[in-house]
């Protein structure tokens, strides 16, 4: 695959968990998201687009950092997966310039986006 056009992009996001396989089941769940696992510390997760990782090797901080955003074509369809997978809905939907989008805690309480355009 290499390494061509990646210089400077965003290459990967790693979220520090206290249950990988809890992680695992929301991401699954409410997003489709697939797994390698590499032990019992660390597992990474493709999206289908992006990669990046679960680890149990440092604390959970969901406090501050960059807000990661997902994008959905259907974003009702997604706030509904985010509830039945176990996350909770901080912001419910609201418009911003380019669209609609919501905000939900994950298990371990980061907070995270999905957008959709309007």
């Amino acid at each position: 695959m290499g390494t061509a056009g990646k210089d400077r992009k965003i290459d990967y996001i790693e979220f520090n968990v206290a249950d990988i396989a809890r992680s695992k089941a929301f991401y699954g769940s409410a997003f489709g998201w697939t797994f390698t696992d590499y032990g019992p510390e660390y597992c990474e997760f493709q999206d289908g687009r992006l990669s990046g990782g679960f680890t149990t090797l440092a604390p959970v901080n969901a406090a501050g950092g960059p807000l990661v955003i997902l994008f959905a074509d259907d974003l009702e369809d997604a706030l509904t997966r985010v509830e039945t997978a176990g996350g909770r809905i901080a912001r419910p939907i609201f418009p911003f310039p380019g669209g609609r989008r919501f905000h939900f805690a994950d298990p371990d309480g980061y907070e995270l986006a999905v957008w959709s355009d309007r």
